[in-house]
């Protein structure tokens, strides 16, 4: 049944009506239709609705977008820390006075329930632009007592360093938390001062848009943020190879990441990836089994499954194996699937029919190769968008389903003996971005927090974000880290001052 567009709320409608009718970018601070007059749809995931259209920006937008972020570069570095603090502090402001229409268009562009939206990531994305609105009032260098001694006779040499922004940002963010991810990349290239263009995901382009509106509301000069909405092949492409950008910032997939370094040697941009998961949650003999069953479920089951950090291998010891999986089957069937906007709704459907169609791949090929869904399974709903939440038994370290990020609601359960044998695999991948712990031991929370090989490992939890606290992986998950005090690094340069006097 197709959504109907009047039950939405009315500023939804407003929004609608502005922004997807295909003038769409934003360029120098004015809002504009792609150069070629092209749009593409956006759709309502759970139903395949059409939203409206948005614009399809080409090289030429591009370009634009670029000159007008190199314009206006400058003057936005030299404003003083203060006012773009209060800047950052006043978007944080507008986005949680808007937060109910916010939280509606995640749920209609992405799919995720209406509550993931409002209650967790889009409060998330006022806390990026709060924590690095303060931090922009912290850049600072160093005085340095060099050695140097061959001055001139009655002179000295006087050290220091300073920190500047490194320019013109390409922020290339992924369609599966979109608002909070776009704000973890916004929030600290613009206390560092420099200056964006913003090519959100093809499929989640609405709540970018939203953002970009709200912070123009907020004072943001014009040019310091543009948005170049468009397909990843063309308008994601033109913007990671273009010229006169200085530095890009993606989160996305493993073979994306590859195609935006390649295209960073244009001018060997400073980047800085986050990119895929396959992310073990282990449980210990001696772990809170009330706490860890949930806990494991939900590590793979929010939002779909769709979270690079999902902890979507399961490694269980043998003691407790058959309580655990049976504990997770049990949640994973408990699971209501439904609209996001529906009330009772704990999981939506996934991005779109064309992702839909890739898990439900994975999970053939699995069965294909002797492995046993305990749960779940299967591909459903109106639009063929839900994947039932899934539970897989019987597979073997080297299969696809094990070593490959499926990215939707699938986790594969393994038993293990001891504690080398399940630190070796959790250590058995291509990706390095998180994993989780679950023991009552103290020793062996330390020791296999130390010994995991990823950007973060949690202990008795997973998932749990701030912005105070660096993201990122090792390995192939990425290089860098978003949020946290590191998350600045990635937007300032160093230079370094020697003066004779």
């Amino acid at each position: 049944m197709p959504l109907d567009l009047a039950t939405l709320r009315p500023d939804t409608r407003q929004f609608l009506a502005r922004r997807a009718q295909g003038e769409g970018l934003l360029i120098d601070g004015q809002w504009v239709a792609s150069a070629s007059g092209q749009t593409f749809a956006t759709t309502d995931p759970a139903t395949g609705t059409e939203l409206g259209r948005i614009a399809a920006a080409g090289a030429s937008d591009v370009d634009a977008a670029v000159g007008a972020a190199r314009a206006a570069q400058a003057g936005w570095a030299a404003t003083v820390p203060v006012e773009r603090s209060r800047i950052l502090w006043k978007i944080a402001d507008l986005i949680e006075a808007n937060i109910d229409e916010l939280a509606e268009l995640e749920t209609l562009d992405q799919g995720k329930p209406l509550f993931v939206g409002r209650w967790a990531e889009i409060p998330g994305a006022v806390n990026q632009f709060r924590f690095f609105a303060g931090q922009a009032m912290t850049i600072e260098g160093n005085t340095i007592e060099s050695s140097i001694n061959y001055q001139p006779a009655g002179k000295q040499m006087r050290s220091w360093t300073t920190r500047e922004a490194v320019g013109v940002v390409a922020a290339i963010v992924p369609w599966n938390s979109p608002l909070v991810l776009t704000a973890m990349k916004l929030a600290p290239a613009l206390a560092a001062g420099c200056t964006l263009v913003l090519k959100p995901a093809e499929d989640t382009s609405l709540s970018a848009l939203r953002l970009a509106e709200l912070m123009m509301e907020a004072g943001l000069p014009a040019g310091v943020l543009n948005v170049v909405t468009g397909l990843g092949g063309e308008t994601g492409a033109a913007l990671a190879s273009h010229k006169d950008v200085d530095k890009i910032a993606f989160t996305g997939s493993t073979a994306t990441g590859r195609a935006v370094l390649d295209a960073a040697k244009t001018n060997f941009k400073r980047v800085t990836l986050e990119l895929g998961g396959k992310s073990p949650s282990i449980i210990m003999p001696d772990a809170d089994l009330a706490q860890a069953i949930p806990g494991v479920a939900n590590a793979i089951y929010f939002n779909s499954g769709q979270v690079c950090i999902a902890g979507s291998r399961l490694y269980v010891h043998r003691s407790v194996h058959d309580e655990v999986v049976e504990g997770v089957a049990q949640y994973a069937k408990g699971l209501k699937l439904g609209h996001g906007l529906q009330a009772d709704t704990q999981m939506g459907p996934v991005v779109s029919l064309r992702h839909a169609e890739r898990v439900e791949g994975f999970l053939e090929r699995a069965r294909s190769q002797g492995a046993t869904m305990l749960a779940g399974g299967e591909r459903t709903g109106e639009a063929g968008t839900f994947i039932t939440p899934t539970l897989v038994v019987d597979v073997k370290p080297d299969m696809e389903i094990v070593r490959e990020e499926v990215f939707g609601p699938v986790l594969v359960a393994q038993a293990f003996d001891d504690v080398e044998e399940v630190i070796a695999a959790a250590n058995d991948s291509e990706y390095g971005l998180a994993a989780s712990v679950w023991t009552e031991g103290l020793s062996n929370a330390h020791r296999m927090s130390s010994a995991i090989k990823a950007g973060t490992v949690w202990i008795n939890c997973h998932a749990m974000y701030d912005p105070a606290l660096a993201i990122g992986g090792v390995k192939q998950s990425g290089w860098g880290r978003d949020s946290g005090k590191q998350a600045m690094d990635n937007y300032l340069e160093w230079k370094t001052v020697c003066a004779v006097v």
